[in-house]
């Protein structure tokens, strides 16, 4: 096996790798990830020092956590390592207020909100997420990554893609997006968003609201994909996602019994403003979804039409 560099860092409190790092994968066929006997994990990453992978391995239960790292980006991943596992994160002002809040929390006291302060690698993807089935965006998002990424340095260069750069994505042609089933709104949000990487990976620097408001000027950004972003790559515990099909439903049915739309979601969370996203994910990681009923809606077709002048 290659040897990259390496580091151990103590976390002062046991860390759960699958919980912490489950909003960075795109789908069980994300390209970009790698999990191996549940206590190792591999991602493939663009970062502001280029490609890298990071490999992560810590045994349930246990503090103490082994990275390795290989490509130009290796340094940089493994001083993100610490960021990424929520040591950048206070929960100490928490007070679950219902049962169903407390009762995760219990179980998952481990949890931090991580921060990969990797900003179009949190942004592309939930562009191309909007408005469409998990499935759809899964599939739009691997075809993408493999068809225009790059092999991943190191020993998982025959496992893992390193997604595009963001020249790399400013460059897909239109029929491209089309045959990967990303409509032109979503791929234009895509292209306008990579031609201000720059701009947009000074955002962790900056205060929650002026992030926000740097993200909400990218056309096709709107409250739920800048929530998506803060979430994973601003480590903002209080992102909770209006807008989302199905959270706010799958919230008030954890809390109430019944779904809620955003109106009702946001009663519900203002008891837990400044951590609102820290009870999203807790009642997620805990299994707090509603049923789900009637036939899946199948994925939309949008049809190739060759080279055509992006407006």
């Amino acid at each position: 096996m290659t040897t990259g560099r390496t580091r151990v860092w103590h976390a002062g409190r046991p860390i759960h790798l699958a919980a912490q790092l489950s909003a960075f994968r795109r789908g069980s066929g994300d390209p970009t990830w790698w999990t191996g006997d549940g206590a190792g994990f591999a991602r493939a990453a663009q970062t502001p020092d280029g490609a890298g992978v990071l490999h992560l391995l810590c045994r349930p239960g246990i503090a103490a956590v082994e990275a390795e790292a290989w490509g130009p980006a290796a340094q940089w991943l493994l001083d993100s390592v610490p960021d990424l596992l929520g040591a950048g994160d206070d929960p100490s002002g928490f007070r679950a207020v219902h049962a169903p809040v407390g009762d995760a929390w219990h179980r998952f006291a481990h949890y931090r909100v991580p921060r990969s302060r990797l900003v179009l690698d949190a942004l592309v993807p939930a562009i191309i997420e909007q408005k469409v089935t998990g499935q759809e965006a899964f599939a739009g998002y691997r075809r993408l990554v493999r068809r225009f990424g790059e092999p991943a340095p190191g020993p998982f260069g025959d496992r893992l893609v390193v997604p595009p750069t963001a020249h790399g994505w400013a460059s897909i042609p239109s029929w491209e997006f089309l045959r990967a089933q990303v409509d032109p709104a979503r791929s234009r949000a895509v292209v306008a968003a990579a031609q201000v990487a720059g701009r947009l990976e000074q955002i962790p620097d900056l205060t929650p609201v002026q992030a926000r408001r740097r993200l909400r000027a990218v056309p096709g950004v709107g409250v739920w994909t800048a929530a998506e972003v803060a979430q994973r790559a601003l480590g903002d515990a209080d992102a909770v996602s209006f807008g989302d099909f199905h959270v706010a439903k799958d919230i008030g049915w954890a809390l109430t019994g019944r779904p809620v739309d955003d109106a009702g979601l946001a009663g519900l969370l203002e008891p837990y403003r400044g951590h609102r996203f820290r009870v999203q994910q807790l009642l997620a990681l805990a299994g707090h979804r509603r049923a789900r009923r009637g036939p899946r809606m199948p994925p939309r077709r949008h049809l190739p039409v060759g080279p055509t002048r992006r407006r």
